[in-house]
């Protein structure tokens, strides 16, 4: 069964677009769409998927427990910092190795191993680790063009202390990420991709939430859809009044949460009442729940898909990156919708098997040996 429509009926867009203007000043405050997107509605996307997301890059280094108590880390867990923080740990780190992160990021890269064309709007700044970002994500066949951030701060960072029993200790300066500019935003370019898929971690800082809000007005009006990852409990319960207003006014077209963010969202801790307090308000929703596997509701149809068996996990980090890169790409084909779960649950398995938020594999090889 097929069950996304990838052509709208004109006459429907426009009476869409219309209702959207209204709902403008409650989207943007007093930012209004200042000219038209230069792509025409109903134009055929050049892009499958276009991401807003941290530019960040994980700074690994395998070290002795001793050194964890030396610097007062907080062992096994996610502390931010500041810039000088930064600096201090990054010279008290055994030599390291460089790796681009960011959860939008991440998704992007499993979509384009998948063979999907994407592209990247996030902010780094003019420095090494900006311009290690930008070679990492052109190398992976991502279009990333947003300009570097002069001046300070520099480009986000996540240092990551791995002791020998292969616990990893984070420490996260977001960095320039948090200055991305409405300004910065290339609109043709958002208006040029299927799915316009958005980050909730970078929903926190002030300047990138309204580039956000920009960007889905400019996706919308060119008749795109809008994905959207929770991110974190955390975020949710920040910034829960505004994913809850915009679910509850449809701009949300596509929603990624795990099962502790939906229970956040919602406020109900049952799962299944928490599905269905979400579900028919958004066309998609994707509820992933780690071993339990993951459960999708797409225009009243449901279903599920068990986790997939995996010989040892070495890392969880990016496994739910990394479903929404499986589970996308499926859906930009129009696959039904047990069969994106699918791929969801093969992408995710990949990535847990191995240190880093990115595909190792070759994961078009895999899709076709697992489906």
């Amino acid at each position: 069964m097929r069950w996304q429509a990838r052509e709208v009926n004109a006459a429907m867009l426009r009476r869409t677009q219309m209702a959207w203007r209204e709902r403008r000043r409650r989207l943007g405050g007093a930012q209004t769409l200042t000219k038209e997107p230069s792509v025409p509605e109903n134009t055929p996307p050049r892009y499958d998927v276009i991401a807003i997301g941290n530019a960040v890059v994980d700074v690994i280094a395998s070290c002795e427990e001793e050194l964890i108590e030396e610097l007062e880390l907080n062992r096994g867990g996610m502390t931010l910092i500041d810039e000088a923080r930064a600096d201090e740990l990054y010279e008290a780190m055994p030599p390291a190795r460089e790796i681009s992160g960011g959860s939008a990021a991440n998704t992007l890269a499993g979509l384009a191993t998948l063979g999907l064309q994407c592209a990247f709007i996030g902010q780094v700044a003019d420095d090494q680790l900006g311009k290690v970002f930008r070679h990492d994500m052109r190398a992976t066949g991502i279009d990333f063009d947003t300009p570097a951030r002069d001046g300070e701060p520099a480009t986000g960072r996540v240092l990551i202390f791995v002791t020998p029993d292969g616990e990893r200790t984070m420490n996260t300066f977001l960095g320039a990420g948090q200055f991305l500019p409405a300004a910065a935003l290339d609109e043709e370019l958002i208006a040029s991709g299927a799915i316009l898929y958005l980050e909730g971690y970078l929903w926190d800082p002030e300047e990138p939430r309204r580039a956000m809000r920009r960007a889905i007005e400019v996706a919308r009006d060119a008749g795109r859809k809008i994905a959207f990852t929770a991110s974190e409990s955390f975020v949710i319960a920040r910034h829960g009044d505004d994913f809850r207003a915009m679910i509850e006014e449809g701009i949300i077209d596509i929603l990624f949460v795990n099962e502790s963010e939906l229970a956040t969202l919602t406020g109900e801790d049952d799962f299944e009442a928490g599905l269905a307090a979400v579900a028919g308000k958004v066309p998609v929703l994707v509820a992933t729940r780690s071993e339990k596997g993951a459960v999708a509701i797409a225009h009243g149809e449901r279903a599920e898909v068990a986790a997939e068996p995996v010989a040892k996990v070495i890392d969880s980090t990016g496994a739910g990156d990394q479903f929404a890169a499986g589970f996308l790409s499926g859906y930009v084909k129009d696959e039904p919708l047990a069969q994106c779960l699918r791929r969801g649950a093969i992408a995710a398995s990949e990535v847990i098997a191995h240190y880093g938020p990115r595909p190792e594999a070759d994961m078009q090889a895999l899709m076709a040996e697992k489906l």
